[in-house]
């Protein structure tokens, strides 16, 4: 294995371990489930940093570590939905990758900033779509007489709105003052 690819996998197990715990270092808005918390940060900044792959298998990981310590799961697809596919889809913020990274040689902060935000809006909204899915179709004994649908979008945009705006707002901060690490050394 070269150098590259073995700092590729270290990187990616220590941002995952990274993830879980700033996911257990967070603001619990309801009862029920969901929080506000950094855990999509190590997600983005592996997938600015190593691309797609990287940063699909970084949420992955996250997910499946949360299914391991304490998941609340009533049923197999609503836990894939909430932790397997709402952490993994996180790494899609690579799409914007490229823009990321020729604006970080360029030092043209934002640029960068600008593309920081669209992909952490981008990976935050399909985060968004995967619980609000898992919540208006197995949780939906919750919306009382309310449409499950239109529940669950509120209750889960209450705390994946300012999640997804605490992301961008650290990654920018993060990234912007530390352009290095985005940039690998090669």
């Amino acid at each position: 294995m070269d150098n590259k690819r073995l700092l590729m996998l270290v990187e990616i197990a220590i941002f995952a371990a990274i993830g879980l715990v700033l996911d257990q270092v967070s603001f619990k808005v309801w009862a029920q489930g969901g929080s506000v918390s950094l855990v999509m940060v190590p997600i983005i900044l592996i997938a600015f940093r190593w691309g797609l792959i990287p940063g699909l298998t970084t949420g992955l990981l996250i997910g499946v570590m949360q299914t391991m310590f304490g998941a609340y799961i009533i049923h197999w697809l609503q836990g894939l939905l909430d932790y397997g596919v709402a952490f993994t889809v996180v790494g899609l913020a690579a799409i914007v990758r490229r823009p990321v990274l020729d604006a970080a040689k360029d030092l043209n902060k934002m640029k960068m900033a600008l593309y920081i935000i669209l992909g952490t809006v981008l990976a935050g909204f399909l985060r968004y779509a995967a619980h609000t899915i898992a919540g208006a179709v197995f949780f939906s004994e919750y919306a009382g007489d309310q449409n499950a649908w239109i529940y669950s979008i509120i209750y889960n945009g209450t705390y994946m709105l300012p999640a997804t705006i605490l992301t961008a707002i650290v990654g920018v901060l993060l990234f912007t003052a530390a352009p290095q690490l985005i940039k690998r050394k090669s």
